[in-house]
């Protein structure tokens, strides 16, 4: 068999197509490469269950979990060179995204199951497994008839930064030659900068310039504070985004934190006594908090608010899925879709769909409610899975940011009021509303790691069903992993607090700590902040009004401002290169944009590396921030401004690296 000779992408991979125009990916639909091969699976479930138990540890240490996708092509490019048979494009595509689930799923487990170990409900070794098994499984179930409209529908009309760099590493990894040393020396230069400004205390990561007297009486006087991340994966991020979509991105921080947050400090600085749903008065409120108790509500209802107009927006293609499948049904097999755009077929979906949610009632059956409990719990599940897989998808495919932790809350918030009104409340309460909490959040985590791997996929010419279907074998490995890694860890350590008179180690646990406070509190009759979902929800349908995307606005509102504001940063960047190519043309023209996007993505692929790397260190008991130390860290004035002309420095390397003029072969 001929293998095919690996070449760039075409020009129109990142371009929205003409009418009549479409696109031919690297590895076309007649060709036939190995695929789905012992090889590429074993690697695969090898690479997931690592990264899972890595990642499940280090994500409940400090709360942040390890990118896995990003790092696992650049392995398996590496183990492509191992074997006497070079690893074809595609089977690397399969390794990708068999071990990418690993991200996906331990980022809903550990949001969510800790919670229950805080709450001393101790869940058995199969409840965790199921749980993250349940909801893995339905996120992939819900996204595949999405897959049509994300990924081929929309093509570039949406960025998908991650899966722009996975595609750009295993493309121009395998390709070699000058690219793939601009590509290696772009992730080296990423690796080294984020591993030390991220993990040792060599200058500030964050610079919000309080030493500025201007700023720091901004921040005293009107609680508002400018911060900005200044470490490469974001600015390789707002690269890939461009400038449109980072621009609004952060258009909807500064609403939140140059708008809001000082709206509610004038306001609630002259009530004397605290403000639901805050525990203390605005008036001793930092603009942090201020943003944590109200602002962040806000955005988590124009998030949900946004989702539902692209749930409308995709209703036509989905329902397009469905009506080939019932056509199939009732007069057999049609004409089958070339190899590129093949999917897992529709009934095979609906019969896992059926199947999940008879073990899903089967698994909340067991329990000690009502029936009428698990049926509304089902419901729930089904709805929730499906609803935020929507959102999810169009999250990662404009900004790379999965909302888990917004829609999780949200998840909780609705959960509880339902059911309370069907008097459940107390511990098992509690233990039911985690439980779907959980599966919701795996499935939402895992319905936008698949999108991007459906999208690098499509890119390079993958077969979806072959992809679909690994994903399920990702999701069970990880599952089990992670599953039964909380379980060891919970024998070992106390998730959250120390507790008086247990006398061992205390794993932070920061998001499921929020989970189990929320729960709790509801489950114990504490009003719903309503109202502040409500005025999220109106900012989201003034957007749609105003014909803006409203989820990347809400995005925008959620997340922290200093994550925004580097990404801005990159979409100027790529803005004025690609305004620069536009007026060279021709071939060097085309060289800077391609120059951009590798730079881009290695500094993403870089960024996520020196996090695994940082996040491994911090495994070790001898790990202490201050092993690697300046003289000058804590003194703010020249920590930050080290740390802001670093920054500057890097988009320096950015634009020069992208114009430089390669020589002639």
């Amino acid at each position: 068999m001929n293998e095919i000779e690996t070449k760039s992408l075409p020009e129109n991979a990142y371009q929205p197509l003409q009418p009549g125009e479409s696109y031919t990916p690297i590895v076309p639909a007649d060709a036939k490469e190995p695929e789905l091969t012992l090889r590429s699976i074993v690697w695969g479930v090898v690479l997931c269950v690592i990264f899972t138990i890595a990642s499940a540890y280090s994500g409940l240490k400090v709360g942040q979990v390890m990118e896995a996708a990003i790092p696992i092509s650049i392995l398996a490019i590496g183990l492509a060179r191992v074997y006497k048979r070079r690893s074809s494009l595609l089977e690397n595509v399969i390794i990708t995204g068999i071990g990418g689930a690993a991200g996906g799923v331990v980022a809903g487990a550990i949001f969510t199951l800790p919670a229950l170990y805080i709450l001393h409900l101790d869940p058995r070794p199969v409840q965790t497994i199921f749980i993250c098994l349940a909801g893995g499984c339905l996120g992939v179930l819900f996204l595949i008839p999405l897959r049509r409209y994300f990924v081929r529908e929309m093509h570039g009309l949406l960025p998908y930064p991650e899966a722009t760099a996975i595609t750009e590493v295993l493309v121009t990894g395998e390709k070699g030659g000058s690219q793939a040393k601009l590509l290696l020396q772009a992730t080296a230069i990423a690796g080294v900068y984020d591993l030390f400004v991220t993990t040792f205390q060599v200058w500030k990561e964050y610079v919000d310039f309080q030493f500025v007297p201007l700023m720091h009486s901004l921040a005293d006087r009107a609680r508002m504070v400018f911060r900005f991340d200044a470490i490469a994966f974001i600015l390789g991020l707002g690269y890939v985004m461009g400038l449109r979509s980072s621009m609004i991105l952060c258009a909807g921080g500064v609403l939140s934190n140059f708008v809001l947050v000082p709206l509610i400090w004038f306001i609630g600085s002259h009530v004397a006594g605290s403000v639901y749903p805050a525990a203390i008065p605005v008036s001793q409120m930092t603009a942090v908090d201020i943003y944590r108790n109200y602002a962040r509500f806000i955005g988590v209802g124009a998030i949900a608010t946004a989702g539902i107009f692209g749930i409308i927006r995709s209703l036509k293609v989905v329902a397009g899925s469905f009506g080939i499948a019932f056509r199939t049904f009732r007069h057999g097999e049609v004409a089958r879709p070339e190899r590129t755009d093949r999917d897992v077929p529709m009934i095979a979906i609906l019969l896992g769909v059926v199947i999940g949610a008879i073990g899903v009632a089967a698994f909340l059956g067991q329990l000690p409610v009502s029936w009428t409990s698990v049926s509304v719990g089902l419901a729930l599940v089904l709805l929730f899975s499906f609803f935020f897989t929507s959102v999810a998808a169009n999250a990662i495919a404009t900004t790379a940011r999965n909302p888990v932790s917004g829609m999780t809350m949200l998840t909780i918030i609705i959960s509880s009021a339902v059911l309370l009104r069907f008097g459940l409340s107390g511990t098992a309460g509690m233990f039911f509303v985690m439980a779907i909490a959980g599966m919701v959040c795996t499935a939402l985590s895992v319905s936008g790691q698949t999108i991007t791997d459906l999208k690098a996929g499509y890119w390079l010419g993958s077969t979806p069903a072959a992809q679909e279907k690994v994903k399920f074998l990702g999701v069970i490995a990880s599952a089990i992993a992670v599953g039964l890694t909380i379980v060891m860890l919970a024998h070992t350590f106390q998730f959250g607090e120390a507790l008086p008179g247990d006398l061992r180690p205390v794993l932070a646990s920061p998001q499921a700590s929020i989970m189990k406070a929320l729960v709790e509190g509801f489950m114990s009759h504490q009003p719903v902040a309503y109202l502040l979902f409500g005025v999220g929800a109106m900012v989201a349908l003034i957007l749609e009004m105003l014909g803006q995307p409203s989820l990347i606005f809400a995005l925008g509102m959620y997340l922290p401002l200093e994550l925004n504001t580097p990404a801005l940063v990159g979409g100027f960047l790529s803005h004025f290169l690609n305004k620069r190519s536009e007026r060279i043309g021709g071939r060097q023209g085309s060289r800077i944009r391609e120059r951009g996007v590798i730079i881009a993505s290695g500094l993403m692929a870089g960024g996520a590396l020196g996090g695994v790397l940082g996040a491994a260190l911090r495994l070790f008991p001898a790990y202490r921030e201050d092993l690697i130390k300046t003289p000058f860290y804590s003194y703010d004035p020249v920590s930050q401004s080290v740390s802001a002309l670093m920054f500057v420095g890097l988009c320096v390397y950015v634009w020069f690296g992208s114009v430089k003029r390669e020589k002639e072969i």
